[in-house]
């Protein structure tokens, strides 16, 4: 009896090769179920490090450890099929130099079996991209609004409002694209300067709160699933309102419980007569 066919698991080429070809989609994952359940309707999954805010209750990004994003990791690689899967490198474990960087990013591929690692950061981290993707590294850049710079913007503000501050964001793109990144995350940018940065890319640019016309787009999954009451982003769409729906059911189970009319006969193990 032969083996089954596996599909093939989207790559880091594949992505590139839709560039100006159609856009590009993406969405987070944090566990393998999650995963599975998207997985057949994107491109590629980023584990991002947003988990910390999502599944861990953080204010910021910034508490997220290396072993956090490797054991989410692991799991949403294990609950995928065909999608490739980045992994985001959390604050501190590549920004102190190139040979940091390269260990970490090196220990993410090798114990989750992902296809490239996420960074934040622009010219700045420029020369560590290239060190990572000049040793068999892929790496997703991440411009624009930084999450884990949240402390030096002062906040979670949009970028590019300013001649200086549009100057800066697409220096960032056009340094990390040079650098050897396959696609850039373009995240908080206004319209005009997000369609300007991807119109002269060399490589994809994935937005979020960026432009239409960017190559890709990608959410938080939890957030456009509606599983959340709380503030929605501007950027962000509510293609379902599952936040309300768990809590009806959560309900409807809490009623039957007291009333003892869960678990039913149909519930219950008996002996066989």
């Amino acid at each position: 009896m032969s083996a089954p066919i596996r599909s093939k698991r989207t790559s880091v080429n594949d992505i590139k090769a839709l560039h100006r070809v159609r856009p590009i989609v993406s969405l987070t994952a944090y566990t393998a179920p999650m995963a599975a359940m998207i997985d057949p309707h994107v491109d590629f999954l980023l584990v991002g490090d947003s988990l910390g805010m999502v599944l861990y209750g953080f204010e910021t990004t910034l508490p997220v450890t290396l072993d956090m994003m490797i054991a989410h990791g692991a799991a949403v690689v294990r609950g995928s099929k065909r999608a490739m899967v980045v992994v985001d490198m959390p604050f501190g474990s590549y920004q102190e130099s190139p040979a940091q960087a390269f260990r970490n990013a090196a220990r993410v591929l090798a114990e989750t079996g992902a296809n490239a690692v996420k960074m934040e950061g622009g010219e700045e981290m420029a020369e560590t991209i290239r060190h990572l993707t000049e040793r068999g590294v892929p790496v997703l850049g991440h411009v624009g609004l930084t999450p884990q710079f949240v402390n030096s913007f002062g906040g979670y503000r949009t970028q590019g409002k300013t001649l200086a501050e549009a100057r800066k964001v697409k220096d960032d793109a056009a340094a990390v694209a040079a650098a050897g990144a396959f696609a850039i995350v373009l995240e908080g940018t206004m319209e005009p300067l997000a369609r300007e940065i991807s119109e002269g890319s060399p490589v994809p640019i994935i937005g979020i709160g960026a432009s239409p016309h960017c190559d890709g787009q990608i959410l938080v999954t939890e957030d456009m699933l509606g599983l959340f009451n709380e503030f929605v982003p501007r950027h962000v769409k509510r293609f379902a309102e599952l936040g309300a729906e768990v809590s009806k059911a959560v309900a409807a189970y809490a009623e039957e419980v007291k009333a003892r009319s869960f678990p039913g006969p149909e519930h219950t193990f008996r002996p066989k007569a």
